[in-house]
């Protein structure tokens, strides 16, 4: 990999976009193995790659650019109103959990959320193949932060750890909970363990602005998105 950006790269073929059925989708895939580490991987976050299971990639869109990298400043966050509203709903009944290995427990949660949430997706119907491909990684430091209801797990953060950031990869959790905003949650609890470890950014993927469901990834603040390669703040 140079300076700038990876010598070995591919072009997947374009396929219909998830977030805006009116758009096609194609993706840059890294084929160089040398990028496949974890201090390879953040500099490749840093230019608005993600990872999916063991592969990295960025959207190459043939008429779109609406994919928006965003990462936290975890520092400098302050929780707003509305966020600390949220954390207070969680009394001494709940506790967060870090653990570094998978739980037998994480698979049915995911199928749960998948049936209950996600019924119209790519995702539908979950199996216990596309779960480890999609959520694990050969070559990733990977943390799992857990929401606990007493001995209960209603929630699990997937992340990625590297030298100098998280990067959150994909949370779910117990439908029946939902009245606890626990997406939001976990963000939060994920912004808190990158500051507890000195970290400066937590990456949040991708904003998509004409996505609604995706709008909530610049509430957390302050924080930066990839605009034409450069990271520029978000305004309140």
């Amino acid at each position: 990999m140079n300076e700038h950006f990876p010598s070995k790269i591919g072009l997947s073929q374009q396929f219909s976009c998830s977030y805006l059925p009116e758009q096609k989708e194609q993706l840059l895939v890294i084929l160089d193995p040398n990028c496949y580490s974890p201090d390879r991987f953040e500099q490749l976050l840093a230019l608005g790659f993600r990872r999916s299971g063991d592969q990295i990639y960025r959207p190459h869109c043939p008429s779109c650019s609406a994919c928006q990298s965003v990462r936290v400043l975890t520092a400098k966050y302050k929780a707003s109103k509305s966020q600390r509203r949220k954390r207070n709903k969680l009394n001494q009944d709940y506790q967060i959990v870090i653990s570094h290995q998978e739980r037998p427990e994480y698979y049915p949660l995911y199928e749960k959320y998948i049936t209950l949430r996600h019924s119209d997706g790519s995702m539908y119907p979950p199996n216990h193949l596309q779960y480890e491909s999609f959520l694990f990684c050969r070559w990733m430091n990977i943390v799992f932060v857990e929401l606990w209801h007493h001995d209960k797990l209603i929630a699990v953060a997937v992340t990625d750890s590297m030298p100098n950031s998280l990067s959150a990869i994909y949370t779910f959790f117990d439908p029946d909970y939902e009245s606890l905003s626990v997406g939001s949650i976990m963000i939060m609890a994920q912004i808190e363990q990158a500051a507890k470890q000195g970290k400066p950014y937590l990456y949040l993927g991708y904003q998509i602005d004409e996505c609604k469901k995706m709008r909530y990834k610049t509430q957390f603040l302050p924080a930066q998105k990839l605009v034409k390669d450069i990271w520029l703040d978000i305004e309140p």
